[in-house]
């Protein structure tokens, strides 16, 4: 017999070797199934013969919570779980931590589309489940704070609030499931993305950029201040509670400061040198979209406070210039690095992989366009862009997916 030391390792045990393994296998199939399910309902009520579907929610809402909590929080996951360690010198996260929230998020998703198929209930069943694994999640990156003693946890601290922040937003989306209450949506909606996406992006996006550019770019002076990353969290949270509280025309007081700190974290982190290294343009590109939403959101709010509340000019241009072009952008690098450099293979894109991403910024200008030129242009442009997305996504996951279940090219464990 083959002693048990020697023998391969199985599949689920390499699968289940490292949390990014886990996370972003069920991440990467969410990129497709969930903008494949919004092409779908897009499809049928703009199509060449509109058919009207009755969902047990309305569209919007469950594109939103597929968006949100369906498929950012798998990669957020994924690279925290791998990162917490790293970032405190603390011990691994083991798989009996991270396994069993996979299993539930995975659950929650599939659970999602049984209930969008089926009735509400089914919704609320994949909440709960999300709600489980979120939490179980949460608890191990707890652990790696509390067992740690590293003299710096200001990121890991905010991260973990700022996931908190993501836990309330899913109970609230079960709450108003459960009585249909608009508020509580209204409050899941403005807190994901408020409380929750842009803090945690631009936290993880504080810590690693300038260490990234520092390694691609060793002649380049980086400077990574801790003001502009303290203004755009508190401004986010500021236009969440705006945004509560129904002042859309004082959004400005928050979205303009946000802009300029944003803004200068790109010039202080060397944008214009960065693009000269594709997997590390990536990541500016997705930053630099974060000061452009901003300053999107002003010129909309100031707009508002000009006319009185009667210009909506924008639409949700902003909304997506942050969504598509900052969290994507900034969700697509860095779990190409990590999937890379996990897996024992050069931190670089190659070429055909090159195009798609460059493509995603294509996305942005048209779902940007979809909300400016005459309405009519609207249902075309949105199909046009929901497409767009599964043509650049598609690449990404068919050739990296296969990574999460071979072992490293270098031999090394994880």
């Amino acid at each position: 017999m083959i002693p048990l030391s020697d023998r391969a390792p199985s599949r689920w045990q390499i699968f289940t070797a490292a949390p990014h393994r886990v996370m972003f296998f069920g991440g990467a199939l969410q990129t497709v199934a969930a903008m494949l399910w919004w092409l779908t309902d897009l499809a049928l009520r703009y199509g060449m013969q509109p058919y009207a579907i009755s969902w047990p929610v309305t569209p919007v809402a469950a594109h939103a919570y597929l968006l949100i909590y369906g498929l950012f929080p798998f990669f957020m996951f994924g690279f925290l779980l791998t990162t917490f360690p790293r970032w405190m010198a603390g011990k691994e996260i083991s798989a009996r931590r991270y396994v069993p929230a996979f299993v539930l998020l995975m659950l929650g998703a599939v659970f999602f589309y049984a209930g969008l198929a089926s009735n509400r209930m089914l919704l609320a069943v994949s909440t709960v489940l999300t709600l489980c694994g979120w939490a179980i999640a949460w608890h191990a990156l707890l652990r790696v704070l509390l067992d740690t003693s590293h003299h710096n946890k200001r990121h890991p601290i905010a991260a973990l609030i700022t996931l908190a922040a993501g836990w309330c937003g899913v109970a609230a989306y079960l709450v108003w499931l459960l009585c249909g209450q608009a508020v509580w949506l209204n409050f899941a909606l403005q807190a994901g993305i408020w409380l929750f996406l842009l803090p945690e992006f631009v936290t993880v996006g504080h810590r690693m950029i300038p260490f990234f550019t520092s390694s691609a770019l060793p002649q380049c002076r980086v400077t990574s201040a801790d003001w502009p990353w303290w203004v755009i969290l508190a401004c986010s949270v500021g236009h969440g509670m705006l945004q509560l509280a129904g002042a859309s025309s004082w959004l400005w007081l928050c979205d303009a400061p946000l802009a300029a700190g944003a803004l200068y974290l790109s010039y202080a982190w060397n944008l214009r040198r960065s693009l000269a290294v594709p997997m590390l343009a990536i990541l500016h590109i997705g930053f630099a979209w974060l000061g452009i939403a901003a300053l999107l959101f002003t010129a909309q709010s100031l707009t508002l406070l000009l006319s009185h509340g009667e210009h909506f000019l924008l639409g949700l241009a902003p909304l997506h210039a942050l969504t598509i072009g900052c969290f994507s952008t900034l969700l697509i690098g860095m779990a190409t690095r990590v999937t890379l450099g996990h897996a024992g293979l050069p931190v670089n894109v190659r070429r055909p992989m090159w195009l798609p991403l460059a493509g995603l910024q294509a996305i942005v200008l048209l779902r940007i366009l979809a909300d400016i030129l005459p309405i009519q242009w609207g249902p075309w442009l949105y199909l046009a862009s929901a497409t767009a997305w599964l043509a650049c996504f598609l690449p990404w996951v068919i050739t990296y997916l296969p990574a999460y279940l071979r072992p490293r090219a270098d031999g090394r464990p994880g």
